[in-house]
Parts: structure tokens; C-alpha cells; sequence
């Protein structure tokens, strides 16, 4: 099954509108977190197809770490360098990287303290993790269903593996306020006929007609120059930004 959804997530990667939307919202993130360091190390925790480490590499030297081998061939085609291991047991000394990062890996892991706990441990000193997470149990639908997620987090609980890992948040913000209404309805709709459906594939990873797609990619856009003025209200993913004490 996962494997699977890591070859529909390749597909989407590149054009999908949520994808788009994640990279309006990251890329500043990435560039603040590192200001004024030159040559950073950089690690994903968790980097399933490897997408993101093309991102990464406009900043610094990235790494890539998962546990699933489709996720880490398909990661070899980026070209950069790779190593299995679990995210609770880093194979990389203390103090190794600037900057950590971890996209919409903990939902579905049953160690997420543990998890933190351990990037925390590789940051340097006034290093930052920066880390996406699925938002909100009532957006619980097919797609938590077919990625296993185990929860799905509020602000208190996004926050809480950061700061018991001794890491100081510096920001936990919703993200895709946009999405959240239409999320909120159909999945709420799924899980009232799941009983009667045999719930296979991800469907919100189908990308949609182009003018929709451009759409909402345009939305989600603006809303990420948005909320650099000030924090979503709510929305589908939690974003946190904490950064280890120097």
C-alpha cells in the first residue's frame, strides 16, 4: 500500500496544487531559518520520494533519511545523499546539521516524541527544526485511512514533542485555511459512508482540472504571502518552526 502512494505522490508532486501551495509556504521558511549561515547541512527526516531535497540543496548540502526503500528509490533520483534508518534512532552525530526538517512524517509514526526528540540532538546549537504535520482530528478522512495515521495534531500538542526535546518554538501556525472548509465537508462525509466503501487510494493526491488546479494553487499562494503578516485561524496541517538553545 505505501509503496503505491509513493508512486501516486511522484506523480503529484511536481503540478498538484497542494504542492504548489506547501512550496509557497516552506521556501521563505527555509530561507529565514538559515539567514547568515553559509555551507549548511541540512537533513529530512523522513523524505519519502525525495522531492524536497531538490528544495533543500538551493540552500546548503541535504540529506535525505527514511525508513521505506520504494520511498528512498525514488529518492535516488534526486541525487542527493541517502541512508535507511528509523527517524528514533539517527545514524548521525550530535550537533551535525543546521538545519532539520520533517514534512508530514509524524502523523504517521507511532515514536513522534521520540522522533523530536532525536532531531533535536543532531541540530547544532541555535540550529532549527522545521517540521509539517497533519492538523485536526475532525479532518480525520479517507487519506488518514490509507496513510495509517495514528493522530492528528492541535497547536498544544504540535507544540509539545518540540519543547520536550528542548527546543524552543519560534512559530506553530495552521496552514491551508483555504482548503479547510472543503476538507472539513467531504471528509466529514467520508467517514459517515466508509462503512460502505472499500478505501484504497488517496484521492486528495489526484490532481485536478487544470483551471481548478491553477486555481487553488493561486489561492494557496496568496494565502502563504498572507499569512507572513500573521497566523492562520485554522487549517489543514500545522507548521512548527523551534529552534535549538545556543
Amino acid at each position: 500500500m505505501v509503496d503505491r502512494l509513493l508512486d501516486l505522490t511522484r506523480q503529484a508532486e511536481a503540478n498538484h496544487f497542494w504542492y504548489h501551495g506547501f512550496r509557497s509556504y516552506l521556501l521563505p521558511v527555509f530561507a529565514d531559518a538559515l539567514a547568515g549561515r553559509t555551507h549548511a547541512r541540512i537533513l529530512d527526516v523522513g523524505c519519502g520520494t525525495g522531492y524536497n531535497l531538490g528544495l533543500l540543496a538551493r540552500h546548503g548540502a541535504s540529506f535525505g533519511l527514511d525508513l521505506n526503500e520504494r520511498g528512498l528509490s525514488l529518492a535516488r533520483e534526486i541525487g542527493r545523499p541517502l541512508v535507511r534508518a528509523d527517524t528514533a534512532l539517527l545514524p548521525f552525530a550530535d550537533g551535525t546539521f543546521d538545519l532539520v526538517t520533517s514534512f508530514d512524517m509524524m502523523q504517521c509514526i507511532p515514536t513522534d516524541r521520540e522522533a523530536v526528540r532525536e532531531m533535536a540532538r543532531v541540530l547544532k546549537p541555535g540550529g532549527v527544526a522545521v517540521i509539517s504535520m497533519a492538523a485536526l482530528e475532525i479532518l480525520h478522512g479517507d487519506h488518514s485511512e490509507v496513510w495509517q495515521e495514528y493522530r492528528r495534531y492541535d497547536r498544544a500538542t504540535a507544540r509539545a514533542p518540540a519543547e520536550q526535546a528542548g527546543l524552543r518554538p519560534e512559530r506553530v501556525t495552521f496552514m491551508f485555511a483555504v482548503l479547510f472548509p472543503l476538507l472539513l465537508v467531504s471528509r466529514s462525509l467520508q467517514r459517515l459512508t466508509r462503512r460502505f466503501r472499500d478505501v484504497r487510494d488517496d484521492t486528495d493526491i489526484t490532481i485536478p482540472p487544470a483551471a481548478v488546479n491553477g486555481l487553488l494553487a493561486a489561492l494557496l499562494a496568496a494565502e502563504a504571502a498572507l499569512r507572513r503578516r500573521g497566523g492562520m485561524p485554522v487549517g489543514s496541517s500545522l507548521l512548527v518552526v523551534a529552534r535549538r538553545r545556543t
